[in-house]
């Protein structure tokens, strides 16, 4: 059914009733309220009329799109645009309904606007998905009413639409586009000072003020004034080693089905993955993907030919956090196996005891043997936020106490693992993207890798 009344029809019904009541007292008021319905009834029916008359060239007289991406990005903040275009003869007042994936629990996707005749409108709103998958989207409803504003003609638009959503790809457009400008200061990355020169020799080239006087080639310097070049100052230029395999180890176990923010700690992972993969595939390095739990997941060997991101992107669309414990083990003999060249692994998983992550202490130092480990897990942020809470009862400080134990025990993880060389990151969820990176550049500042 399209035909729908307007809360004004039923504003003057109730009027009109009101009338003819206070009129079975009042005789002399009757006639009037019988002018007054009828002229009701006139305008309702002229109402209709104007929505429902047949145009001359059968168009449809209210057009409605649902603009969009093929996907979306999880985490982030999706753009979706509503384009109106009214072809009536009178400027309409629309409500439109958005019927968006359940999976978003929102019930504020109720636009109304004023679209005069001829023109199109358009709404702007935005979705921020906090779990990959699928999502079906369903009608978009269009209630219009003319200037009389008693009825209303409902259209339905983009029916029964699927849209998957994919690990965030804006955010890893966003620190690409960053770091080919070198920008990426602007959302945290540092700067860091290259230590020494760890890096491959390219080519000899004339001295510009500001070079560094240390990598003056002074051989070459001395021939070419021999000659009598007025530029006779060259300096030896060099580039960041390249083809580094870059591998990411994912933990799809329990401990990775914390949420924060609305996304779980794998999806955070996920996410970091994707764009630490895209900044090693800049910097011409080799990028990989292993993925493990209780039993062997998902395995993407280092490569950096076209099309081996958006090979990533598919995986890692896929995969699911587990209900069991981890098996480290199994997670070394993987590595061992399939891992033969001395490579970065970005290892993200999440520790809440020492004792827990002394349990698998054995398995990290064999791999730190063989490969450049980096031990990435979590700060419990809301832990922290309890912590800055006044203390005001006995009890707030007993539970503050036990926070603060907990607290503690994530940092002495960090000094369990340095004390036998293996490096770690401890970060905050929402600031695992930029500390990863920072590590990562870091390591190739100091030539570890």
């Amino acid at each position: 059914m399209s035909f729908f009344l307007t809360r004004r029809f039923f504003l003057l019904v109730a009027i009109l009733a009101i009338g003819f009541i206070v009129a079975f007292f009042l005789p002399w008021l009757l006639g009037p309220m019988q002018i007054a319905l009828g002229v009701f009834v006139v305008l309702a029916l002229l109402d209709a009329l104007l929505l429902y008359a047949p145009s001359k060239n059968k168009t449809v007289p209210v057009f409605g799109r649902r603009v969009m991406g093929d996907k979306l990005a999880n985490g982030s903040d999706n753009d979706v645009q509503i384009y109106l275009e009214n072809r009536y003869r009178f400027s309409i007042q629309t409500e439109t309904i958005d019927e968006i994936p359940h999976q978003f629990q929102r019930r504020d996707v109720l636009f109304r606007a004023t679209v005069k005749p001829g023109e199109t409108t358009i709404i702007n709103y935005q979705l921020r998905p906090t779990k990959r998958g699928e999502y079906e989207f369903g009608a978009l409803n269009i209630y219009a009413a003319s200037p009389l504003g008693l009825v209303r003609r409902r259209f339905r638009y983009e029916q029964g639409r699927t849209v998957p959503v994919y690990p965030s790809f804006l955010q890893m457009r966003q620190y690409e586009l960053l770091a080919i400008h070198n920008r990426l200061t602007e959302v945290g990355v540092k700067r860091i000072r290259r230590v020494g020169h760890s890096m491959e020799f390219e080519q000899i080239r004339p001295y510009v003020p500001g070079d560094d006087p240390r990598s003056i080639n002074w051989k070459a310097t001395a021939r070419r004034a021999g000659t009598g070049a007025a530029d006779a100052l060259v300096v030896n230029h060099f580039q960041d080693e390249r083809a580094q395999q870059v591998y990411c180890l994912i933990d799809k176990g329990r401990v990775m089905r914390m949420p924060f923010d609305g996304l779980s700690l794998l999806d955070y992972a996920i996410n970091a993955t994707l764009v630490v993969s895209n900044i090693a595939l800049l910097k011409h390095d080799k990028a990989g993907l292993l993925t493990f739990s209780n039993q062997p997941g998902a395995t993407l060997a280092a490569d950096r030919r076209p099309g081996h991101l958006l090979k990533l992107l598919e995986i890692l669309y896929r995969q699911k956090t587990k209900y069991l414990e981890t098996d480290f083990e199994l997670l070394y003999a993987t590595v061992r196996a399939r891992i033969k060249q001395r490579s970065l692994l970005i290892l993200f998983t999440n520790f809440e005891t020492l004792h827990g992550m002394q349990r698998q202490l054995p398995y990290l130092r064999r791999m730190s043997k063989d490969h450049l480990l980096l031990v990435v897990f979590f700060e419990n942020t809301e832990l922290r936020e309890f912590l800055e809470a006044p203390a005001d009862t006995t009890e707030d400080v007993y539970n503050q106490t036990i926070a603060e134990k907990f607290a503690q025990e994530k940092r002495q993880i960090v000094l369990e693992l340095q004390r036998y060389g293996i490096y770690s990151l401890l970060t905050a969820p929402k600031d695992l993207t930029v500390n990863t990176i920072n590590k990562y550049l870091e390591f190739k500042a100091r030539g570890l890798i």
